[in-house]
């Protein structure tokens, strides 16, 4: 039991080139159950850290990174296939590269290496989820556009929000 939520952090990680290949390909249809597989075994692998007291130091490199492989790479493949306005990867994208560039900085400043993820990080994170999920849902035709429209906004005002929030705590740990 204390090596499952890894394995299930690792099955997500080896899901996501799959399913940015059914991407390129159009496939969205099929995108959709491995997309709400990758998102249940985020969900359990979690559960099972703290429910066995299961936590690692890969854990807690691994499941960030993996949803970061996920979440920037479905934006870029979208994005680059013309299945989603490019200026929104872009946004989206960005954040994620001042982010990982102040924690950068911030360590190669302080020396630390704790930066843990803002409660308005991790919202923004859950609706770019929710916006990702709705989009390829309107790719497959099972979505309406005001949804994925209203949740593209969102995901945007998030990010703002989100970086603004990082920025002002990396200001604030100097």
């Amino acid at each position: 039991m204390k090596h499952l939520p890894n394995l299930l952090t690792a099955a997500r990680l080896a899901m996501t080139p799959y399913l940015f290949w059914l991407m390129v390909r159009h496939e969205y249809r099929t995108i959709i159950p491995w997309f709400i597989a990758i998102a249940v075994t985020d969900v359990v692998d979690g559960f099972l850290a703290r429910r066995f007291q299961a936590s690692s130091r890969l854990g807690a490199y691994l499941d960030p990174l993996a949803d970061k492989v996920l979440l920037s790479g479905t934006f870029l493949v979208l994005a680059l296939t013309g299945a989603m306005e490019g200026w929104l990867a872009i946004v989206v994208l960005g954040r994620d590269v001042v982010i990982l560039a102040a924690a950068g900085v911030l360590y190669l400043a302080t020396g630390r290496r704790n930066f843990p993820p803002s409660p308005w990080g991790k919202l923004s994170t859950f609706v770019q989820i929710v916006f990702l999920s709705f989009q390829i849902g309107y790719l497959s035709g099972i979505a309406v556009e005001p949804a994925v429209v209203a949740l593209k906004w969102l995901t945007v005002a998030l990010v703002v929000v989100s970086l603004g929030d990082y920025a002002r705590r990396v200001a604030a740990a100097h």
